[in-house]
């Protein structure tokens, strides 16, 4: 499904990877075949050209590892993940990483079991929505790292995933070259975090902005607030 392996070593040295080997370009390539049969069934992506989903599904998913240092066995939850997007070609490329996937669709929580099953990866499986879940003792502040590749606002994106992160940790959001900062800050202070690295960068020419917000503070009991009070009114 994919393009073959030297192209793909040769996608990835663009961005530094140049540890690519034939044990992950076979888990992308099943993970590739596996997204593309399925899609047919259940609606997980529009891109299913294979270049494409080299370069902007994986490649795209495991850039963040460029810019920003995620110590040997951190614990991730992907909040919204979707078809596993970034984390699980973040394990692929770490199989260290802890992780944990979270969707609100059990179709897609299905999709992610089978899928994992297939690529022998370990992960854990929550299906529900984030702002229930963030409230649940075993999740709270519960892990190193947050991520979401998602089209909302940083500070819709920041009450929904701050609250997983504990002090000393971070939350990486994965937006376009367009994303207004500025407009976030008073949520994020509000959600006991700061903003810390902004770094803008480009994917085989379309621009992208990797966020790191940093928890500094425990985040206050009443966040995160149901989703209809997060969209209409953002912090």
């Amino acid at each position: 499904m994919l393009p073959d392996f030297e192209l793909c070593c040769s996608e990835l040295q663009k961005y530094a990877f140049d540890d690519f080997d034939k044990t992950k370009y076979q888990k992308m390539n099943i993970y590739a075949d596996f997204l593309v049969e399925y899609n047919e069934k259940v609606n997980l992506t529009a891109i299913t050209e294979p270049r494409e989903i080299l370069v902007k599904h994986f490649i795209d998913s495991v850039a963040p590892f460029r810019y920003i240092e995620l110590p040997e066995n951190s614990s991730i939850i992907d909040v919204g993940t979707g078809a596993g997007f970034p984390s699980v070609p973040m394990k692929i490329f770490r199989p260290d990483l802890k992780l944990t996937l979270l969707d609100s669709l059990d179709k897609r929580i299905t999709f992610l079991k089978l899928l994992c099953e297939k690529l022998e990866i370990e992960a854990d499986f929550i299906h529900g929505r984030a702002e229930d879940t963030s409230k649940m003792s075993e999740y709270r502040e519960n892990f190193d790292f947050a991520c979401a590749r998602a089209v909302a606002n940083l500070s819709v994106l920041s009450e929904y995933c701050l609250p997983f992160v504990k002090v000393g940790g971070s939350f990486i959001s994965l937006k376009g070259p367009s994303e207004d900062i500025s407009s976030a800050e008073r949520a994020i202070t509000l959600l006991g975090g700061e903003i810390g690295d902004v770094t803008d960068y480009e994917i085989d020419g379309e621009g992208r902005r990797l966020i790191e917000v940093k928890k500094i503070s425990q985040t206050p009991p009443k966040y995160p607030r149901n989703s209809a009070q997060i969209k209409k009114n953002p912090l």
